[in-house]
């Protein structure tokens, strides 16, 4: 029998335990989180109002009731916690799937003012991610700037303007719908340094933004022709071309008086934010322009965006893992096919997959392709990995030291408890409970 340990529940660690278990009927799979929730990103970043792609987690649920897999939330691997060659003594092999833990930085004066946030924090916030301790994002702003046009910046710039009743159905929390509610931003600045042609965002996301209601979404069609592809998109791969041919259309409509103002800029590099009274005040940009090889150079031209809000969205970055090989400047644990690199020699029973094997790339169905071909390689070394000897189940091991894992009828508490405040708070649905105590209290009481 192999015994096999996914760190990280999300799209990643669930796709991996999926194809374990489909591809070998003689293996058991823990998978393991640091969060007493499953599902990761899926929980924690996909935004309240987008309920089809939260539904993700009705697929993922299935693979973890499997027989053969078992989800051991509230359980530390690092620091504090377990360590990998702790790992390795309980399991036969160990797959780590931890996503990449933080954001990338603008690098650039005043990104520490109070008001500057990174998009991660925001997000964690309006998901009641239990490590979110920030709020008060919207205080007293009226203007706000996104700085980055991936769809992660599409969705904060959304849900900085949507409306209480179009939240209160979701599973928002509620001190982040109260704080939405109560919002005076009327003007969001959604910024990127390269042109309309290279935007990262997918187009079913971007005409979400066109859909928001009392909302008016603006472009600059001065921006536009400065990119040679937006001016005849005819010529590009059928994503970006729909992409241009939305921003051309918002570009060509006349103000309609809306409440509330979407405004998508282009061929802008922040290069400062700068302080009023203390805090963000506005953010100082250098116009770009092409450079002729699919890059964009600087003009010296600078141009300021009053803003009261900053989020950074600008991308995301793995952290080192304790006891594992670490490449810094890609910000991924080095492998091949999957295997952990030590020192350029494979090691077997030590693997990864999404994010951290491969960086911050794709969709959550690009993880699916991913962990099949970690699980190749896992496979491939079976012969090497099982003990023949008869091994302890590692579950009585964490209890003999201490550690009480979040079964899955702890998860199954937490729901009761979210649909429970939910309909306390006549919100229709499910709330999300906030912080680590509600959610600690929750699987309390289940196992009393």
């Amino acid at each position: 029998m192999l015994r096999v340990a996914v760190v990280g529940s999300g799209p990643s660690g669930v796709y991996t335990a999926q194809s374990l278990v489909q591809r070998e009927p003689g293996v058991l799979v823990d998978v393991l989180d640091r969060l007493p929730c499953p599902y990761g990103l899926v929980r924690y970043g996909v935004a309240p109002d987008h309920e089809k792609i939260k539904s993700l987690q009705n697929n993922l649920r299935t693979v973890l009731e499997h027989e053969r897999v078992r989800f051991l939330g509230g359980v530390q691997v690092g620091p504090g916690g377990l360590s990998a060659a702790r790992l390795r003594e309980l399991y036969d092999a160990v797959v780590y799937c931890v996503g990449a833990a933080t954001d990338r930085h603008l690098g650039i004066p005043g990104e520490e003012l109070p008001g500057s946030w990174s998009a991660t924090e925001f997000v964690s916030w309006y998901s009641a991610h239990p490590d979110s301790t920030a709020d008060g994002f919207v205080l007293g702003a009226h203007s706000a700037v996104v700085i980055g046009l991936g769809n992660v910046a599409v969705d904060v710039t959304r849900m900085l303007a949507r409306g209480a009743s179009e939240l209160s159905p979701t599973d928002i929390p509620q001190a982040a719908l109260t704080a939405l509610a109560a919002s005076g931003v009327t003007d969001i600045h959604m910024v990127g340094r390269r042109g309309p042609s290279q935007a990262r965002f997918t187009t079913k996301e971007l005409r979400e933004l066109g859909g928001l209601p009392d909302t008016e979404v603006t472009v600059d069609p001065a921006e536009l022709a400065l990119d040679p592809d937006s001016l005849d998109p005819s010529a590009l791969p059928a994503a970006q071309r729909r992409n241009v041919e939305t921003l051309r259309t918002w570009a060509a409509l006349p103000p309609s008086g809306a409440a509330r103002r979407i405004h998508l800029r282009f061929f802008l590099r922040p290069v400062e934010l700068l302080a009023d009274a203390g805090r963000v005040g506005a953010v100082r940009f250098e116009r770009t322009a092409p450079d002729g090889h699919g890059g964009v150079r600087g003009t010296g031209r600078l141009e300021d965006i009053e803003a009261q809000l900053v989020l950074r969205s600008v991308g995301y970055r793995g952290v080192p893992l304790e006891g594992l090989p670490f490449d810094a400047e890609l910000g991924v644990v080095p492998h091949r096919a999957g295997r952990v690199l030590r020192e350029g020699t494979a090691v077997p029973g030590e693997y990864v997959a999404g994010w951290i094997k491969r960086g911050p790339t794709g969709v959550i169905g690009t993880n699916r392709p991913d962990a099949k071909e970690t699980v190749t390689s896992l496979l491939a070394d079976a012969s090497t990995l099982v003990r023949h000897e008869a091994s302890e189940d590692p579950l009585t091991a964490l209890r003999a030291e201490g550690i009480e894992p979040v079964e899955w009828a702890g998860w199954e508490a937490i729901e009761r408890a979210e649909a429970e405040l939910g309909a306390l708070l006549g919100r229709g649905g499910v709330v999300k409970l906030p912080g680590w105590e509600a959610l600690r209290e929750a699987v309390r009481a289940s196992r009393a």
